[in-house]
């Protein structure tokens, strides 16, 4: 047994070691008749990066490759001198005009909202060219490098276009991860892996937090609250319990999109903010009016107390179990997440269904009974 831990243990080393040479491995190619010291092949987004480094004169020669499905779509290469990610990056955009030629230009970077305006970089920039070969766009140039470092936070990335105007990229998948770091000295080349970064933690926690509260707390105190009745006052508390939690864990959800949408600027996402505006305003007012204006069981205004409070009710359930499917088709966090929820809230679902079908029938058959009771009385009395 020992033996075959040990041989385990040994191919997952060598497994581990082949994928990441498979997706390291790369061959210093000649382009344009130039041959290139090193180059790297980046994980995302089908790219290679090729160059040769020169220190004493703090330059470095670039030729950067992007494979493309169609002849509509821009790559652009660029190094952020101030920080990580897209705003403040000095980009290189290249594509096919609609004529067949090759526009190549500089662009800063300056919000989220760019539309890739040619600009002068903040950097040198010489001989700056691009081809399109073999569903390939290659970009050249020569780059006096920032301050004279050799290590530089760069990005990549690619997009549509409209004729030949380039349009935003998607804000989801691998164009939200292509950015990392790239030492022309040494040849290292790091990507910033998703999980460190505090803008996708906070994404990742304001899903959690949504899926929990307005996904399946919500939808169980609602439940309880139809179909256990019988259990006074315990079905009270527990729909009580359920109801507040998912209200303030929505409100600490509500916060984090907030502060996405500030850290994010130029990203939005119109419907699923509606949505989350929508859904915390009627929990609100469903807790204004549950805790401050709820007559008492015998008064007559109770029965349109209760339509209210059903209406609100279930319009929030069903609008929070549609936000998050969009929140999930947004982040992208992989099938089995999204596939978990559905499942989940399937199962509440089916739960509820066969509750209710058994309410209805035990209504069916107390009328039943009702029925028979009065045709017995009424026989006696004849």
């Amino acid at each position: 047994m020992a033996f075959y831990k040990y041989l385990f243990f040994v191919s997952l080393i060598f497994s581990s070691v082949f994928v990441n040479m498979s997706q390291q491995a790369c061959t210093p190619q000649a382009f344009n008749q130039k041959t290139f010291a090193a180059c790297h092949n980046l994980p995302i987004l089908n790219s290679t990066i090729h160059w040769n480094y020169y220190p004493s004169k703090g330059t470095v020669d670039v030729a950067f490759a992007q494979a493309v499905v169609s002849d509509s779509r821009w790559v652009a290469w660029a190094i952020n001198p101030t920080s990580t990610g897209m705003v403040g990056s000095q980009a290189i955009v290249a594509f096919k005009r609609t004529d067949g030629a090759i526009s190549v230009y500089s662009s800063p970077i300056k919000s989220y909202r760019t539309r890739l305006e040619q600009g002068n970089l903040s950097f040198p920039l010489f001989d700056v060219s691009a081809v399109y070969r073999n569903n390939q766009i290659v970009i050249f140039a020569t780059v006096g490098l920032p301050n004279n470092v050799s290590i530089v936070n760069h990005v990549w990335q690619q997009g549509p276009l409209s004729g030949n105007t380039p349009q935003m990229h998607s804000v989801s998948g691998p164009n939200v991860l292509s950015f990392g770091t790239l030492d022309f000295l040494s040849g290292k080349v790091e990507t910033v892996r998703r999980g460190t970064s505090t803008v996708f933690r906070v994404k990742i926690s304001h899903g959690i937090i949504n899926t929990i509260s307005w996904g399946i707390l919500m939808p169980v105190g609602a439940i309880v609250a139809r179909h256990f009745k019988a259990a006074d006052p315990a079905w009270f508390h527990v729909h009580r319990a359920c109801q507040m939690l998912g209200y303030f864990g929505g409100v600490a959800g509500f916060a984090t999109g907030l502060w996405l949408g500030h850290k994010s600027s130029g990203v939005e996402y119109k419907g699923h903010r509606c949505i989350g505006i929508t859904l915390i305003s009627l929990a609100t007012l469903q807790v204004l009016v549950a805790l401050g204006l709820r007559p008492n069981k015998t008064d007559k205004k109770r029965v349109f107390w209760n339509w209210f409070h059903y209406l609100i009710g279930y319009a929030t359930i069903i609008l929070g179990i549609v936000n998050i499917l969009k929140g999930f088709d947004m982040l992208q966090p992989g099938k089995w997440w999204k596939f978990s929820y559905l499942i989940t809230i399937g199962v509440l679902g089916c739960v509820a269904a066969v509750l209710e079908a058994r309410a209805w029938f035990l209504v069916l058959i107390r009328k039943t009974d009702h029925a028979a009771e009065q045709n017995k009385d009424d026989t006696s009395v004849v």
